[in-house]
């Protein structure tokens, strides 16, 4: 358990690693893709910034409820990850990577609630939220177990998936069956400095609607580079748009302490685990070959500061025309690093980005500050905002953006055992407003 609690500790302070260099983003276009589309979506694109923000209490709080609930003692009392997907029937599967169980304890004069010293943990779970905004159960695999279970490797190493973005998607292209496809991060128990796991591929896993049941797990990329820092994992964030599914990613080279490089790739719709479907942005041209993939840096004015960047763990939503990134800051202004959202607005998947501009601070739980948390993978959940039943087209003025962020004490496995509040989502609203 030791070993396990170091490599979980170690995991996600490289995960926070500062980053030094700017986020660059890739797209990927089928054969004879409609340009037109895209011209007319430039068009209505604007500089989109964010101007105000709010807790929201009710959805950080319904997390805690249901954290909190002993009705059952294999459920989620906590994790990271926080990515949401809207089914069509309503719900809301809610995606967790490393994934506390057992039993919460109640509040005491001494703090908390808490957990057990060393509770049940699995590395991923699902959470299905129904239409009112009530969680209601957690998705787990036999064991219980991971609900994507992990592997081996040849020498006996653990191998294990982490989910990262999902969407709902035709089965195939042009079907009317619609399923889940869950995009995963398939890592390798590693040493320093690859304790938070070595990436290995990027995989999409198929669930079936209504009952969520696994049905495959399909390999979509698995990275040539003999470098671990260079491989390129897909699906940070996922964005459905026009007949596509825009998927971002990242390489590996926060683990050396050095900048990460985003990339996005572009998937016709039914086709996400079809691997001969995908095609990456090689500069130029839309390309085939994951190995060509290139990445565009994300523009900055001159006399910004070049040491801002974003983490490797961001999330992208669309508003209108305008595509929308916003990521923990790297370098930070005034040398605040990790503890501020920054956003970068663009008129294409592929950018040019402009920014970075300050979004916000994202609060700490009572006692955070003083346990060390610290706050990282903001996600933006569309389907609760604003602007339309899924976070719509339209950009009216004032329209809020729902973001998650996740949070963790990176030097005590035994703070977030103590309080059950410093290994879990928190919410806020984003005002956002667009100019000419």
């Amino acid at each position: 358990m030791d070993r396990i609690r170091k490599r979980r500790l170690v995991r996600t302070g490289l995960l926070l690693s500062p980053l030094l260099a700017l986020v660059a983003v890739l797209v990927l276009a089928r054969p004879g893709g409609d340009d037109a589309g895209e011209d007319r979506a430039r068009d209505a694109c604007a500089p989109l910034t964010v101007t105000g923000w709010r807790p929201d209490a009710g959805m950080t709080g319904e997390f805690a409820r249901y954290g909190n609930d002993n009705t059952r003692t294999d459920d989620w009392t906590g994790g990271d990850g926080s990515r949401s997907v809207r089914l069509p029937d309503g719900r809301t599967l809610w995606l967790s990577a490393d994934t506390f169980l057992d039993r919460v304890h109640a509040e005491t004069a001494l703090g908390g609630p808490s957990r057990d010293p060393s509770p049940v943990w699995v590395r991923n779970a699902g959470v299905v939220m129904a239409p009112d905004g009530r969680l209601e159960r957690t998705l787990l695999g036999p064991g219980p177990g991971a609900l994507f279970p992990g592997l081996a490797a040849a020498d006996g190493r653990e191998v294990w998936r982490w989910p990262a973005q999902g969407v709902v998607e035709p089965r195939r292209p042009g079907s009317t069956e619609r399923v889940v496809r869950v995009l995963l991060w398939q890592r390798e128990e590693g040493s320093d400095p690859w304790f938070f796991g070595v990436p290995r591929a990027t995989e999409v896993a198929t669930l079936s609607l209504p009952d969520l049941a696994v049905e495959s797990v399909e390999p979509i990329d698995v990275p040539a580079a003999t470098d671990p820092a260079r491989r390129v994992l897909y699906g940070t964030s996922a964005v459905r748009e026009d007949g596509w599914t825009y998927v971002f990613g990242a390489d590996e080279r926060t683990a050396q302490g050095r900048s990460s490089r985003a990339h996005v790739a572009r998937v016709p719709d039914g086709s996400l685990a079809d691997r001969t479907a995908w095609r990456y942005w090689d500069g130029r041209d839309w390309n085939a070959d994951p190995g060509a993939a290139a990445p565009l840096p994300v523009g900055a004015a001159p006399g910004d500061d070049p040491g801002r960047g974003a983490s490797n763990t961001y999330t992208v939503t669309r508003r209108g025309g305008t595509w929308l990134l916003l990521t923990t800051d790297a370098g930070g202004p005034d040398g605040r690093g990790m503890t501020t959202v920054t956003s970068y607005w663009a008129c294409s998947a592929q950018g040019p980005w402009h920014g970075p501009s300050d979004a916000l601070t994202p609060p700490l739980p009572d006692g955070g500050r003083e346990a060390g948390a610290v706050v990282y993978n903001p996600q933006a959940h569309p389907a609760f905002s604003g602007g339309g039943p899924r976070g719509g087209r339209a950009l009216p003025a004032g329209a809020d953006l729902l973001l998650s962020y996740d949070v963790n004490v990176t030097q005590s496995t035994a703070a977030v055992q103590r309080d059950v509040e410093l290994y879990r989502p928190r919410f806020v609203r984003l005002e956002l407003s667009a100019s000419r």
